[in-house]
């Protein structure tokens, strides 16, 4: 009778099991959860927003050599989390997007695909073969996008650059750039010269940021007189904002009021500008921008009677006096000095920019205020009146004592910002909005960075221009304005977690056994040495050198040498095996917390289970 009884329990359990698989299959097969720290398989609110608004379907074409790719372990796991990611706004969209897995195999018609997409051809092994591990994308209007080859340094950006795909196929609109500053950004033609007019006037080029700009988007010219900003501007830059009229000023201010994205270049001291304006680089009269009421009155604090130095990372230029030296104001910043969750810096390494400025946000402000860029804690505060009339760099250092404290020097804002305009507005009888819960303003105290000098060098080749750059200003600028032209959506992701792991308890470990064996090892060497130091001793003192056999005390040093020998040879062995034994020991408890632990409490479970049914039968 127990026999049939526990025969029917585990018929029951089987039956159990089948049926759990039929419904996790049928009914919880969009069911997800993500267990990984920072959610790297899942997406963002704002990912979910960027495609609830899909109005037509999307085709996504994730391309990936399987048999290239056979034996590169970091290159297939890393694609495996691209396409687990892929599949996740797949599922999400429920029918919007469409998601094809292809593997391009040699001379395919799916190799020809990726080819026509433009997707980079990764040349691996030996005999070189083809790798492709990119997407291509399309929309019901026949645009085409891609990412041509997943880049495992910008892992942390992988759901930022599918979703900008995606959003940029739903709304596939050139983003329109206005931009409005007293910088001579757009170049110049020269007036001809009277004392010499077979001379034909000469021309300056547009500043190289300008150009990129002019390539990736709809750019508008706006003079400072105007007294609106054009209504179908998505992203307006300000370049050292000076000599506004009132109306201007408030129609900025209603602009970022109405939830619009505003990139501004704002200068204590504009080098630049001075110098084509005739005031010179150093020594004539301070040029700053003149918005710091505006900037107030939204809660952000700017003062352009400031500038800062930074010892650690001022830039070595010619001096006056002849000869290379520091120049505290200006500054060059590192790959440590950005923000390396924020998109639009995290991947520059150098920025250069002069006289650059701080700004911070007032205590009373409502709006999140992050930084992108920063100086080194070796920085100080310096009168920008002094610094615009100093002619020597090199006083600038004399007195300079530093805070101790990194200042602000660009910094993004978003959410609830007020109007400067509270009470009164300078356009009579105006309607205007007085606060925004969608600002997204990201303001720069530098404009001198736009210049071509701080960052880019043309070179003629055979009458064509090529362009050399030797920092990222023009990365900063382009991704400043990509990132602003996308939606709040687009702007809300953050970087996310890698997917890779680094075994750091590993690392420690075999640290800190190589450092035990480099002891031993030097003490093997140095007992070596004293060991044969004294065997030349006394062969010295034998009173023959080139006698062949050798005295009692000559033999028995041998003898004491060969057996020092074995036993640090050992002693080498152990700390070897040691150091194999802690690694290897480390990963058995790995393996059996992922293989056996589990499995085993699934059993201990099932096993519990099947013993509370049975004795609910018997009862």
């Amino acid at each position: 009778m127990k026999k049939l009884q526990s025969s029917l329990g585990l018929g029951a359990l089987v039956l159990i099991f089948f049926g759990l698989i039929i419904i996790n299959s049928f009914v919880f097969d969009k069911a997800r959860l993500d267990l990984t720290e920072n959610q790297i398989y899942s997406i963002s609110d704002g990912s979910k927003a960027i495609i609830n608004k899909i109005e037509e379907p999307i085709n996504l074409y994730f391309f990936f050599s399987q048999e290239s790719s056979e034996g590169i372990s970091h290159i297939r796991n890393y694609a495996n989390r691209v396409q687990s990611l892929l599949e996740e706004y797949a599922l999400y969209s429920e029918g919007k997007i469409n998601l094809q897995v292809i593997d391009p195999e040699p001379f395919s018609e799916d190799e020809d695909r990726a080819s026509a997409f433009g997707l980079t051809a990764a040349q691996v092994g030996a005999a070189g073969q083809t790798l492709y591990f990119g997407l291509g994308a399309t929309n019901s209007l026949d645009d085409e996008l891609t990412i041509p080859f997943f880049d495992m340094s910008k892992e942390e950006f992988l759901e930022y650059d599918i979703s900008q795909l995606i959003y940029k196929l739903n709304d596939p609109e050139k983003v329109k750039v206005t931009i409005l500053g007293d910088l001579p950004y757009q170049g110049a033609q020269q007036q001809p010269n009277p004392m010499n007019p077979m001379m034909p006037p000469q021309s300056t080029p547009a500043w190289v940021f300008y150009e990129q700009l002019q390539q990736l988007y709809q750019v508008t010219n706006l003079d400072v007189s105007a007294t609106e900003i054009p209504q179908e501007t998505d992203v307006l830059i300000l370049a050292h904002p000076k000599g506004l009229s009132d109306e201007l000023k408030f129609a900025i201010d209603q602009y970022v009021m109405a939830g619009k994205s505003l990139l501004a270049f704002v200068d204590p001291h504009a080098e630049v500008a001075a110098q084509s304006g005739g005031m010179g680089m150093m020594g004539g009269g301070r040029n700053a921008s003149e918005i710091d009421d505006l900037l107030a009155g939204w809660g952000v604090e700017f003062d352009s009677s400031q500038i800062v130095l930074d010892a650690m990372k001022a830039l070595e230029i010619r001096l006056p006096t002849g000869g290379q030296g520091k120049h505290f104001g200006y500054i060059g910043l590192g790959a440590e000095n950005v923000d390396k969750q924020d998109v639009v810096v995290s991947s520059l390494e150098l920025i250069n920019g002069a006289s650059f400025g701080a700004i911070s946000a007032k205590e009373d402000s409502e709006f999140t205020f992050t930084p992108l860029l920063q100086s080194s804690v070796h920085s100080a505060f310096a009168s920008a009146d002094t610094y615009a009339f100093t002619r020597n760099p090199q006083d600038l250092q004399r007195g300079f004592a530093s805070s101790n404290e990194a200042k602000t020097l660009a910094a993004r804002i978003v959410g609830k910002i007020k109007s400067a305009y509270q009470d009164e507005t300078p356009v009579e009888g105006a309607e205007h909005v007085k606060q925004t819960e969608q600002a997204k303003v990201i303001i720069v105290a530098d404009s001198d960075l736009l210049a071509d000098n701080f960052w880019v060098q043309r070179q003629n080749f055979f009458g064509q221009t090529i362009l050399s750059p030797f920092a990222n200003n023009g990365d900063l600028i382009s991704n400043a304005a990509e990132n602003l032209g996308g939606s709040s959506d687009l702007i809300s992701i953050r970087a996310r977690g890698k997917f890779s792991r680094p075994f750091d308890v590993v690392k420690e470990l075999q640290v800190e056994a190589e450092a035990a064996f480099r002891l031993k090892q030097e003490e093997l060497q140095a007992r070596l040495d004293e060991t044969e130091k004294q065997l030349q001793e006394l062969q010295n003192n034998s009173g023959d050198a080139n006698s062949l056999v050798l005295n009692p005390e000559q033999s028995k040093a041998l003898e004491d040498f060969m057996k020092q020998r074995i036993e640090i040879r050992k002693e080498l062995r152990d700390v070897q095996h040691q150091l194999n034994k802690d690694i290897d020991a480390l990963g058995s408890w790995l393996k059996f917390f992922n293989i056996a632990l589990i499995p085993l409490l699934l059993t201990l479970l099932l096993g519990l289970v099947s013993r509370r049914l049975m004795r609910k039968q018997i009862v």
